[in-house]
């Protein structure tokens, strides 16, 4: 039945203005204490099994959109992008921040799509965005220090991913920090 519903609503939403759309847009799940404690879990974690089912557990939190329309449009954004089509990814990313402009998940799936056609400045501009809804999306952080490193801001994008490393240790991207670009700050 749910699956009836997205698929009504994703039939839907399309015919229906935007602009109107983003006033009925619920604010996001207050998942702020279970990121916390997910964040403090990682960092004790000590094994990589532990940092995976913690960091996938921080996934679902925000990855869970403020309500069902805004859930199906996400989750067709992310199928998408699944099989390549970043044009009809974005699409779908950029119909979900129009709706839910306070969601920070949106704007991290629009800066990942960015990113992946090498349009690093866009990508930068929408982890900002996630980062100012967000402050704790280590995704995003570990995004952000990917997108500064490909534009050759390589001290700022280690600064950034040694940041996003005190929150998650476990993060795939932990080999690539360099310690020597960053001296004593690390």
């Amino acid at each position: 039945m749910k699956h009836m519903f997205h698929a009504l609503i994703l039939g839907l939403l399309p015919l229906a203005p935007l602009p109107g759309l983003a006033s009925t847009c619920p604010p996001a799940p207050d998942h702020g204490a279970q990121i916390k404690g997910l964040i403090a879990q990682l960092q004790q974690a000590e094994t990589p099994l532990d940092g995976q089912r913690l960091s996938d557990a921080l996934w679902a939190l925000w990855a869970d959109a403020p309500d069902e329309a805004a859930q199906a449009v996400l989750d067709a954004g992310m199928s998408k992008r699944t099989v390549y089509d970043y044009a009809g990814a974005l699409a779908e990313f950029d119909r979900l921040v129009a709706y839910c402009p306070d969601y920070a998940e949106g704007y991290n799936q629009r800066a990942f799509i960015h990113y992946l056609r090498g349009d690093y400045a866009p990508a930068l501009a929408q982890l900002d965005a996630a980062l100012e809804r967000q402050p704790l999306h280590v995704a995003a952080l570990a995004g952000k220090a990917l997108t500064l490193i490909a534009m050759g801001r390589d001290r700022d994008g280690q600064m950034v991913l040694a940041q996003a490393l005190k929150l998650n240790p476990w993060l795939p991207e932990r080999g690539l920090l360099r310690p020597e670009l960053l001296g004593e700050e690390l």
